[in-house]
Formats: C-alpha cells, structure tokens, sequence
C-alpha cells in the first residue's frame, strides 16, 4: 500500500474518532457496547445541544434532590436514561458519578461533626463496594433491555419505599449484639437542636451486612447511589440514630460508588461531554435548592419527587419491555 493511501486511512480513522468523541449521542466503543448511533443516523441536532438540555435538565434535578432529600443519583439515571437519546451504560456511569461527586463534598465535614461513623461505615463499606464491582460487572454483561426493565422495577420498589417508610430519630437499642461489639461498632454524638449527648449502639449486624450485598449489588448495576437503601436499614433495622445513619450513609457512597466507577471507566462507559454538564448542573441545582429548602413545604416535595420516580420508572420499565403506558 502506498504512503499516500496510508495516509488517507489515517485520516479517515481519525476523523470518525472525533466524530465519536465529539457526539455525546453515539455510543462509544466499549465491550458491551457496540459504537452504534443511538438516533438515526438523518438526525441533524448540533453536537453541543444535548450537553446544554443536559445542563439546564440536571440543574432542575439538583434543586429537586436537596428539596425531595434524595441523592442526585436515584433522580439522574432513570431520567436521563428515559428521555435522552443516550445509551444506558454511559448513563449509569455518569450517574455514579453525580453521586459520589455529592458524596465526596459533604463526607468529611460530616466526619468533623462526628456524624459520620467510620467504625459503622467500614465494615459495610468493604461488603457493599465489593459487591458494586460485581453489581457493575453484571450490569454491563447483560443486555441493555434487561437492565432497563430491571432498573424500571427497582425505581417502582423506591417509590414504595418513601411511600411507606418511617424514619426513627433516636432508635430504642435494648442490647448490641455480639457482631457489633465485637466490632465495637458505637459511639457518642451530641444533638445540636437539643444539646443532649447520645451514646448509640446497633443491633441485627449480621442481617444488616447481608443486605449491603444486595444494595451494593444493585448500586453498581443500575449506578444509582444506595442513600435511598442505605438509610432505612441502618437506621430501622440496625438501629442507628437517623443523623449517624444519613451522615453514615453519604460517607458510603464516596466508596461504593468510587469502586463501580472505575469499572465503568475502565470499560469506555464515563465521557466528559455528559459528566461535566451533568456535575455543574447538580451543584448549581443544589446551591439553589438549599435556599429554597427554607421555605419549601416538605409534603408538597416529597409527593413531587414520588410522582417524578414514579413516572421515570414507568418510562423505563416501557423503553425495557418494548411496551406503551403513555
């Protein structure tokens, strides 16, 4: 071959290179994921506009995920993944990390407070992140309709959950058990509206790390963040008070998130062209919803965001079955 024809297959090759680069809306290569485009091929949308939808779409979402008390994770993947022209995987990926991003800013002032448990947080840790390498694993193994039905079910199983869920400011421990002591899992915080001082310990630990297998599971399949798990079954079942089990479970997600990440990273699924509107957006978002928190009424919030999951699933569960509700 000729120095000239080998010049222009060059060319060629590094030019659809930065086509694909530069199009947030084709999939990039990777291997579960063909570099397919994922609109027709006669769309004629300028690259720069689904960043900019994405940027003004996360920006909302932001103020609603301070407001709804919610991690931006649980919001960002089921509806960007349900109303963006952007293939499932690359959303899951950014998606971990709009959530470890939150994560990683509000972990160690909570650590200074002594709200955030490292003695709790590192035995569940080690299980969850773990299994969200696995979670991540599977996740990108299986075909994308799968996981799109699968995700459309577990933000349905959310919606139950804030639906019915009880929260328990001081749980009432009668005894920990002989895991968490033997563990030394307890600790002493001082309430800041009351300036009582609680020393707390937990108990079911056994039944509690079996199901941080399951969230850390599902954290990296579906890139949800696990604060919407987290919570409840360390402050319901194992009986942690509800500000260390809040704190506790936001110094989490800065390692199991961190953990799925890198798989999907490793494996071509994270691009700078959704993660850095998608990163500005929530932050800008929040900025705003914490002023606004102060004069939201949290009732009219937390229907609004049920009714926003609820949809969101739905449109999932549609996209994975092939079927219309709407």
């Amino acid at each position: 071959m000729s120095k000239k024809m080998l010049s222009m297959v060059a060319g060629m090759h590094a030019a659809l290179g930065g086509a694909l680069l530069l199009n947030p809306v084709w999939a990039l290569a990777s291997e579960t994921a063909a570099a397919v485009p994922m609109v027709p091929a006669t769309d004629t949308t300028a690259w720069w506009v689904w960043p900019v939808v994405l940027l003004g779409v996360t920006f909302v979402m932001g103020i609603i995920a301070v407001l709804g008390g919610v991690g931006g994770g649980v919001l960002f993947v089921p509806i960007i993944s349900g109303f963006f022209p952007f293939h499932l995987d690359f959303v899951r990926g950014t998606g971990l990390l709009v959530a470890l991003c939150g994560a990683l800013a509000a972990g160690p002032g909570l650590l200074k407070l002594n709200l955030a448990s490292l003695r709790l947080a590192i035995p569940v840790a080690l299980i969850a992140s773990t299994c969200a390498i696995v979670g991540a694993m599977i996740g990108l193994a299986l075909p994308t309709n799968i996981v799109q039905t699968l995700l459309g079910v577990t933000i349905l199983g959310i919606v139950v959950i804030m639906f019915t869920a009880k929260k328990s400011t001081v749980p009432d421990v009668k005894q920990a058990d002989a895991l968490s002591t033997a563990l030394r899992i307890t600790g002493i915080y001082t309430e800041g509206s009351t300036g009582e001082t609680i020393n707390w310990k937990i108990h079911r630990t056994p039944l509690g790390l079996a199901l941080f297998i399951i969230i850390g599971v599902m954290a990296g399949m579906f890139g949800l963040g696990a604060g919407w798990a987290n919570v409840p079954v360390l402050n319901l079942l194992m009986g942690a008070p509800l500000k260390i089990s809040v704190a506790t479970s936001k110094f989490l997600l800065s390692v199991t998130d961190t953990s799925a990440a890198w798989i999907y990273l490793n494996k071509g699924c994270v691009i700078p062209m959704m993660v850095a509107p998608s990163l500005v957006g929530i932050m800008l978002g929040s900025f705003v919803g914490v002023r606004l928190l102060k004069v939201a009424k949290p009732t009219f919030i937390r229907w609004m965001v049920i009714g926003i999951l609820l949809f969101a699933g739905l449109k999932a569960l549609q996209k994975g079955l092939g079927i219309k509700f709407f």
